[in-house]
């Protein structure tokens, strides 16, 4: 079955200048090939539109991170998932209009990452977990994922977070960077419309270009760090199937 055929687990609708993209994968909204793929359809259409987006998950959970299981089934596969992660988070950095992030729940990983690369980050309040935990489960933190971090997070929290994989509330996370705002779980989706709006008012061709001057050198910086996980990930890949074989 190709991509294009797939179930939906990407839901795009808009309504004036606003386009909500919702990631619903009826679980937790693990970042596959597929979600990249239909994640990259949605905006192809916001910015068709030159909509601000918002972009959220369902249910408790914005983002669990990567598919686990796609690591288990080979390596193009994996490489395809990593580096596409991290491509769109490059994305959403220099997406050309505003990017709200309405974070409805857990925030773990690749989806701390993609939180991180909004523009505007709502929090629902509520006992949730945001992390990078990939020290704690054993990898070791891609380039890339180290420039997001670096360039949102306050220079307080960024050792911890990164190097000791320090969990964060809703609450602590406006404090370390993760969250802009923090509002009651009901209220999540009616404050980042309202936001969407407010942003949708502003000179959107001055903010492109605002965007591109303030992040020209992250940016560059992303395309270096991903280039440095392409060579890392391929020669883990290697390294995998020279171990199988043997």
């Amino acid at each position: 079955m190709t991509e294009e055929n797939t179930e939906a687990i990407v839901h795009y609708s808009l309504e004036k200048s606003v386009a909500l993209i919702e990631m619903d994968d009826g679980k937790n909204n693990l970042i596959s090939p597929t979600m990249l793929h239909q994640l990259n359809q949605a905006l192809d259409k916001a910015e068709k539109a030159n909509a601000v987006v918002i972009l959220t998950g369902t249910n408790e959970v914005f983002s669990a991170g990567f598919d686990l299981n796609i690591l288990k089934s080979g390596v193009v596969n994996t490489f395809k998932m990593l580096i596409g992660g991290f491509k769109l988070s490059k994305r959403l950095l220099g997406f050309p209009t505003p990017v709200v992030i309405a974070c409805n729940g857990h925030a773990v990983a690749m989806g701390a990452f993609l939180l991180l690369s909004g523009d505007y980050r709502i929090g629902a309040a509520g006992a949730f977990k945001i992390v990078a935990n990939e020290v704690e489960i054993g990898l070791t933190v891609p380039h890339s994922a180290i420039e997001i971090c670096r360039q949102r997070l306050n220079p307080a929290h960024l050792n911890t977070s990164v190097l000791l994989s320090r969990q964060f509330n809703p609450t602590t996370a406006v404090d370390a960077g993760f969250l802009d705002k923090v509002v009651p779980e009901k209220e999540l989706r009616a404050t980042a419309l309202e936001k969407a709006n407010q942003f949708a008012a502003l000179n959107l061709q001055a903010h492109q270009k605002s965007k591109s001057r303030m992040r020209k050198d992250l940016l560059k910086d992303m395309s270096r760090a991903i280039r440095a996980d392409k060579i890392e990930f391929f020669m883990m890949g290697l390294k995998r199937v020279f171990g199988v074989r043997k």
